[in-house]
């Protein structure tokens, strides 16, 4: 009998060569000749695929974030049941930043969706949305600890959210070498140990004084 063609895996493949091409070429290279090179298969199976580098960004992207999703939640689940609010939102943020070789590329794809969505309607449309559903997720995890006590109930959970998200700001300092993973992974827990505990000591020169 015919071998029978798993379509989605084959979708997957082409996604995982592109996130590795976006990562050390970037997406002005990132052709779908090129791709298909990168993922050893035919153009023309990309093209049965994707009609488009704009579909197979998209598409790429999705998988990037599910896969994210799934580190997420094999972290969470090592953390016991239910997680403290506090090493839920720690381990998001963690996961979120390039610190180990999937969150890089995942990132480095996530940072090529922007800015193709910039100029792209359709896809400015779906980023901005799905941006919007992380956001609220987010604001909902915060009043909920708000409510159970975990968080000072002076803590506006707006500016909270806001604050929390901006730390993914982060990935191009990585990047760039401007700072080092400790120096994010300090600042993360600075913050947390802020929003959930009160104020606390400053921080000169990286250490508390």
């Amino acid at each position: 009998m015919p071998k029978q063609v798993d379509h989605r895996e084959r979708r997957e493949t082409i996604a995982r060569a592109l996130w590795r091409v976006v990562e050390h070429q970037g997406w002005a290279r990132a052709t779908m000749r090129e791709v298909a090179a990168e993922a050893d298969v035919s153009l023309g199976q990309v093209q049965h695929y994707f009609a488009s580098r704009t579909a197979m960004l998209e598409f790429a992207m999705e998988f990037a974030s599910e896969q994210t999703a799934q580190r997420i939640i094999r972290s969470l689940d090592r953390l016991g049941s239910p997680p403290h609010p506090r090493d839920a939102l720690r381990v998001t943020l963690m996961e979120m930043l390039p610190l180990h070789a999937d969150a890089r590329a995942t990132s480095r794809m996530s940072a090529a969706y922007t800015l193709e969505a910039l100029h792209d309607p359709e896809l400015h449309e779906r980023a901005r949305l799905g941006l919007q559903n992380g956001r609220a997720l987010t604001e909902r995890l915060i009043r909920q600890a708000i409510t159970e006590g975990h968080i000072p109930p002076d803590r506006d959970p707006v500016i909270e959210t806001n604050l929390l998200l901006a730390l993914t700001g982060f990935t191009p300092l990585l990047d760039l070498d401007v700072i080092d993973p400790d120096a994010a992974s300090a600042a993360i827990d600075y913050y947390l140990d802020r929003l959930f505990d009160g104020p606390v000591p400053l921080v000169t020169g990286g250490e508390s004084t």
